[in-house]
């Protein structure tokens, strides 16, 4: 018998300390950019989105797929590619990731909630969001490590 999967990670990560340097000149150009990295690893980018802070993803992966690994060169190739193609020496990405499962009937759901980032964040920071989500999926954190 094969091996059938269904698995799917909402990811979000932010800038390095969350400075304001995405510009929406280049955003979904190094959206697509991560969406291709994904490919290259045989994952399934299903929405990418984000403000000038921070990424969210919703992407499949396979049962051989190490999250830590794929996330590693998400982050490792698109700061590559800001400093050679936007001209961002300084570009860097915040240490650590969060993520969350979604099972197959949520999908639609988290899809509209990247696609409307920029209405969000009208509302509530990037800090302010991610400590929704955490505890919305009761995960334990130091706040220490929110800044």
């Amino acid at each position: 018998m094969s091996t059938f999967s269904s698995l799917h990670y909402h990811i979000t990560f932010s800038t390095k300390l969350r400075v304001r340097t995405i510009d929406p000149t280049w955003q979904e150009d190094l959206h697509q950019y991560i969406g291709g990295i994904i490919k290259v690893q045989g994952g399934f980018p299903e929405c990418i989105g984000g403000v000038e802070d921070h990424v969210h993803l919703l992407l499949g992966l396979k049962p051989t797929h190490r999250i830590s690994d794929v996330m590693r060169e998400i982050k490792k190739s698109s700061s590559k590619w800001v400093h050679e193609t936007i001209g961002l020496p300084a570009f860097q990405w915040q240490e650590g990731f969060a993520v969350f499962t979604v099972s197959p009937t949520a999908r639609t759901a988290v899809q509209e909630y990247i696609k409307n980032q920029r209405q969000h964040h009208h509302r509530k920071t990037f800090r302010e969001e991610l400590v929704q989500l955490l505890e919305k999926a009761g995960i334990q954190y130091d706040p220490k490590y929110l800044q």
